[in-house]
């Protein structure tokens, strides 16, 4: 397939959801290390010219999909509590889901295959991402510290899985969900963290 052929197949938007696509696909076979840019054109059917027109290298691009992939996630997760009035019991579904559905897919859990470790950590430690996934589960205006405290929570259930599923939920409602009503000092705060309330309120 040309390049040209490909651009009028799937230009802008379109175009970038189908490199990554691409890509989601090569990590899961490859291994997200292992992935080059010249995989990724050729999975996704285009010159390497082509896919460097909207990401300028391996960083961009796996930065991207981790962006995408957090949207997607919170937009499932928000929908999944919706039906939870309680602010514990929506905070550890919350976090839950989303190491369930990490586990659970392939194009996710790549990411913490013993080679692609390292890159996971970088992307973790890396603020385009935090503040990727403070705007996709926090809105906005959430605060990138809380982002951050998330993810990692999230990570670290994934990396060092409790021994089952009512074992990571006792430890949530233990340790977890408490810190939404405390404040900086450990003085209760007015019910939550401020910027989780837009995944978490009711």
């Amino acid at each position: 397939m040309t390049s040209r052929r490909w651009l009028r197949e799937g230009r802008s938007d379109l175009a970038s959801d189908r490199i990554l696509d691409a890509a989601a696909a090569v990590f899961v076979r490859q291994g997200v290390a292992r992935t080059s840019m010249a995989d990724v054109a050729r999975e996704a059917g285009c010159s390497r010219a082509t896919l460097y027109r909207y990401f300028d290298d391996r960083p961009a691009l796996r930065t991207a999909f981790v962006h995408r992939e957090a949207r997607r996630l919170a937009a499932e997760v928000a929908a999944e509590i919706a039906g939870l009035d309680d602010l514990v019991e929506r905070t550890v579904e919350a976090v839950m889901l989303c190491v369930s559905k990490v586990r659970d897919r392939p194009t996710l859990h790549a990411w913490f295959a013993a080679g692609n470790v390292g890159i996971t950590r970088d992307l973790i430690d890396s603020s385009d991402v935090i503040e990727g996934v403070a705007a996709a589960f926090l809105g906005r205006t959430g605060d990138p510290e809380e982002a951050d405290w998330l993810v990692r929570t999230v990570v670290s259930l994934v990396v060092l899985p409790g021994t089952d599923a009512d074992s990571e939920r006792s430890m949530l409602r233990r340790f977890v969900a408490p810190a939404l009503r405390l404040g900086a000092c450990g003085e209760p705060s007015k019910g939550s963290v401020p910027g989780l309330r837009a995944l978490l309120a009711p």
